[in-house]
């Protein structure tokens, strides 16, 4: 089962669970090249080979595991698939880290049990 994060969880913290999993998502190089192609905007999976001179198999291999972890959405025009990022599930990882930045800077905090 994955545990995508949504919009809903801007709110919030994410949960570990999601945390992880966007965290694994984001462990790979070619992953991190392709979420900063897609930071100025929507692509094809053409656009994306050709910026990152990458097989077309291996970068849709990429691709399902960032939307799998809810980072990208698509739509299909004709026999292109564009992707694009999910603004708020980069939100809430945003707010995870900052969460996580604040509690290491309080010295006085005790580990979560």
């Amino acid at each position: 089962m994955q545990l995508q994060p949504t919009a809903s969880d801007v709110a919030e913290p994410l949960h570990d669970e999601q945390a992880s999993l966007l965290l694994k998502a984001l462990a790979d190089p070619h992953r991190q090249q392709i979420l900063l192609c897609l930071g100025s905007g929507e692509r094809c999976v053409c656009e994306l080979t050709g910026a990152l001179n990458l097989a077309q198999s291996k970068l849709s291999f990429h691709l399902r595991v960032l939307k799998d972890a809810g980072l990208l959405d698509d739509r299909q025009s004709g026999r292109w698939i564009y992707y694009r990022l999910q603004p708020e599930v980069i939100q809430a990882l945003q707010n995870w880290l900052g969460h996580l930045r604040q509690h290491c800077s309080t010295a006085a905090t005790p580990c979560p049990e």
